[in-house]
């Protein structure tokens, strides 16, 4: 089990291999993600306002796995499971290439050949969205466990697509809340408001 850099969205046909742009490896938002769930990992007491500093550092991919097994020991099994689920797609997605009657025999050939050549990296692209979703959801966890109320976030693309990210989560467990960017004294802040109570 491995987490590391694969790349962008590989869009794969009889013609190539190219890339999409704004599909970015999850890689890329993971030590990002860790710095929120570092942030909020602490003991907390009620009614009280917390206020943590976001200190960003890159971690290598064995610090990443370390924070991510703290939280999820079983972790290598589900990324086994998740895995295996998605070879059969991959399987399935050359079947279906060959069933194609829209393909000649050589085009046919070209895609499969394709799609083999870039599996490897699909795959690592599949475990990394798989890690980077389990922090998600742990940092959610956190949230819903200690009824935070607000993260405030220095600004930057990553912290932004985030906190989306964290949105999309807790709308999964019935918990509004609102994504708003301020400026203040020249310094753009992230405010994820959540209606938990």
């Amino acid at each position: 089990m491995k987490v590391e850099y694969a790349g962008p969205k590989p869009i794969i046909d009889e013609k190539g291999i190219f890339f999409k742009d704004g599909k970015e490896d999850k890689f890329v938002y993971l030590t990002f993600a860790i710095d929120i769930l570092n942030s909020i990992n602490h003991p907390y007491e009620e009614k009280k306002v917390y206020s943590n500093q976001i200190n960003h550092k890159n971690l290598s991919s064995n610090e990443i796995l370390d924070i991510l097994l703290k939280f999820h020991p079983n972790l290598e099994n589900t990324m086994n499971t998740e895995i295996s689920s998605y070879l059969i797609h991959l399987d399935n997605e050359e079947k279906e290439i060959e069933n194609r009657t829209t393909l000649s025999d050589i085009e046919k050939y070209a895609y499969i050949s394709n799609l083999r050549l870039m599996k490897n990296y699909k795959i690592q692209r599949a475990k990394n969205k798989i890690f980077y979703f389990h922090c998600i959801q742990t940092i959610v966890e956190l949230i819903i466990q200690h009824k935070i109320k607000k993260l405030e976030i220095p600004f930057n693309e990553k912290f932004w697509h985030i906190l989306q990210t964290i949105e999309g989560e807790l709308a999964r467990h019935r918990i509004s809340s609102k994504l708003k960017l301020t400026n203040e004294n020249d310094n753009l802040k992230l405010h994820l408001f959540i209606n938990i109570f």
